[in-house]
């Protein structure tokens, strides 16, 4: 083979990443869709008596009124399920229900919903994004509010998201 052919086919291994990239590109190929179901949000630190308790946990968060409509029945069934299905990474998720009024939740309702921690919302929580009632949030274990899932979210996609916050995080 003569110097020539070997520099030109040289010259076009170095040259086809960029070619292949750029006709895959041209042809519909969207780069870097995002791998999680849920929003990242620019990480915001929370600081407050429902949080500080939690510090070192990653929170699934809900807010609500007392009366919990069926709606909020649904976000407080998911938060269970996706923390029961970590299996043994089930200790480093605590569930939150934030209540935005006075009332009493029901009896029954709290049975159903054990463990979960509920408190009243405090000034220093206000401010999440978008209508906090319509989204399940996700605050890290230094206490930073970063995704939330959107208004009638899939479950195993909530559960993907946690198992791989899980598995990639070192803290918490």
């Amino acid at each position: 083979m003569s110097p020539r052919v070997k520099l030109a086919l040289i010259g076009l291994a170095c040259a086809a990443p960029f070619i292949l990239g750029t006709a895959a590109y041209l042809f519909g190929w969207a780069p870097g869709q995002a791998a999680n179901y849920g929003e990242l949000i620019a990480p915001r630190p929370l600081a407050g008596p429902p949080l500080d308790a939690l510090r070192g946990k990653w929170v699934l968060v809900s807010f609500d009124t007392a009366a919990c409509d069926a709606y909020c029945e649904k976000k407080l069934y998911f938060m269970r399920q996706a923390r029961t299905a970590q299996h043994k990474n089930m200790g480093r998720v605590e569930r939150l229900w934030l209540l935005t009024d006075a009332g009493k939740p029901r009896a029954e309702l709290l049975s159903a919903i054990e463990g979960t921690r509920i408190a009243r919302m405090v000034d220093s929580l206000q401010g999440f994004p978008g209508n906090a009632v319509d989204h399940i949030y996700v605050i890290d274990p230094l206490g930073n509010l970063m995704m939330r899932f959107p208004r009638d979210p899939d479950p195993s996609k909530i559960l993907k998201d946690l198992q791989r916050l899980l598995r990639l995080s070192q803290i918490g």
